[in-house]
């Protein structure tokens, strides 16, 4: 039901077609609480609803928070339609070198402190960019192997053909 239906318990017309010709009704006390009680209804029912998408949300979503010194991996995303080894993403890498932290700006934005090779890109990464390191050195790439444009995107190459086969 439309939300004009539901208020006022008719379609919506144009102005001409509200009233019949000699028909004239004032509203009454009854009419304007009716609407008013349908009015708290559906703003009971978007509030649960509200509720409702909110706590699927808030279920997958865990506060990152870096503290100034702290060494994160920088992640990187590749070119789509770019495939290495015939895998998508299972075989593509994540993340570059380690980068320390030189400033918090604001609730989610980070300054790093980058090496003079990555100088054209811009210093400060959202904290979804960022991982915390955990001490294992087969998340990382070595950055100088890898051509990275100015979005922190890069073209995969292949390095081998593993196996051939016709059929």
């Amino acid at each position: 039901m439309a939300p004009y239906e539901a208020l006022y318990e008719r379609r919506c017309r144009s102005l001409a077609g509200w009233f019949k010709l000699g028909e004239a009704q004032l509203l009454s006390g009854d009419l304007v609480q009716g609407a008013l009680d349908k009015v708290k209804i559906i703003q009971d029912q978007l509030r649960t609803t509200q509720s409702r998408q909110k706590s699927y949300v808030d279920h997958r979503v865990c506060d990152v928070a870096f503290m100034v010194g702290d060494r994160v991996l920088l992640g990187v995303s590749p070119m789509k339609g770019v495939m290495r080894f015939r895998k998508r993403v299972k075989l593509s890498l994540w993340y570059i070198r380690l980068f320390e932290i030189l400033q918090k700006l604001g609730e989610v934005a980070y300054k790093l402190v980058l090496p003079p090779s990555l100088s054209a890109v811009h210093p400060v990464f959202h904290v979804s960019m960022l991982r915390k390191y955990h001490g294992d050195p087969s998340h990382m790439l070595d950055f100088s192997s890898v051509q990275l444009h100015k979005d922190l995107t890069y073209e995969e190459e292949q390095v081998a053909i593993l196996a051939r086969q016709v059929r």
